[in-house]
């Protein structure tokens, strides 16, 4: 029976080549030397060969790359940003959707109890409905026995702290908004200022060096705008929300007025 053998050649990795190794599989029988066989292999693809065909996809995967590749300590206050930004949005989003109501079926059954002269009926009509709505026509239904001058006055009052009151911890969405750009850009300057202090202590301008540090910069700059502009989605809509809610709370103060008056007219 015929052996064979395996002559290697050996092959000088350059940087940035792929490094193919040609193994010559030569038959053990030297009467045999013409049916030598040449079998090319391919190193990358041997190295690749055990890998899992997910760990380079996937976008977790590409995100936390980015992620540490952006300089992990800057990364995180933006991260932070991130997630503290998204906390206050949806506690807003939350009370918003809560504070939503029918206000004109409210308002024609505030009118109902009004027309029979039911003050208490109405009272308890806006105390059992949740909301800034209810609650400027229950502060306006307590002073109904007031002039109507000082009844106005009472909605206009109460129903500008419920408005305030609707803005509550928007003022932090904008502080989040706010900072992580700037976060990004604070990673952009020292990401620079690392390049050049590699610079200086190589004493040359080296390429990869400018490289790394140009990457961490650019990062941690587009993170911090993609942040900003997250929450600056979540923050508008909850300023839609507002101004819708701050129109109804207009409008039934409005219709409210008209039916106290009717009610004392009646009286």
């Amino acid at each position: 029976m015929t052996g064979l053998l395996l002559v290697g050649q050996p092959v000088v990795a350059q940087p940035g080549t792929i490094v193919k190794d040609t193994t010559t599989i030569v038959p053990s029988d030297s009467t045999a030397q013409d049916s030598t066989l040449t079998v090319t292999v391919d190193d990358e693809a041997l190295l690749n060969a055990g890998e899992d065909p997910n760990e380079q996809g996937g976008f977790h995967k590409q995100l936390k790359r980015k992620f540490i590749d952006g300089n992990a300590g800057f990364m995180s206050l933006v991260a932070l940003a991130l997630v503290l930004g998204l906390a206050f949005c949806i506690e807003r989003i939350l009370y918003l959707m809560m504070s939503e109501i029918k206000a004109r079926k409210l308002m024609e059954d505030i009118r109902q109890k009004l027309g029979e002269k039911d003050v208490e009926g109405a009272k308890n009509l806006c105390k059992k409905t949740r909301g800034p709505v209810a609650s400027v026509c229950y502060h306006g239904l307590l002073h109904i026995k007031q002039p109507m001058d000082a009844i106005e006055r009472a909605v206009t009052n109460y129903g500008g702290l419920q408005a305030a009151n609707l803005e509550k911890g928007c003022s932090w969405i904008k502080l989040f908004i706010a900072m992580a750009p700037s976060l990004g850009f604070l990673g952009t300057v020292i990401g620079m200022v690392m390049a050049f202090d590699q610079i200086q202590i190589e004493g040359d301008i080296n390429p990869r060096i400018v490289a790394s540090g140009m990457k961490v910069a650019l990062i941690t700059t587009i993170f911090g705008i993609v942040v900003a502009l997250i929450l600056q989605l979540f923050y508008s809509y909850i300023l839609s929300k507002i101004e819708k809610l701050t129109g109804d709370m207009e409008e039934s103060a409005i219709d409210l007025l008209d039916a106290i008056e009717e009610y004392k007219h009646q009286a």
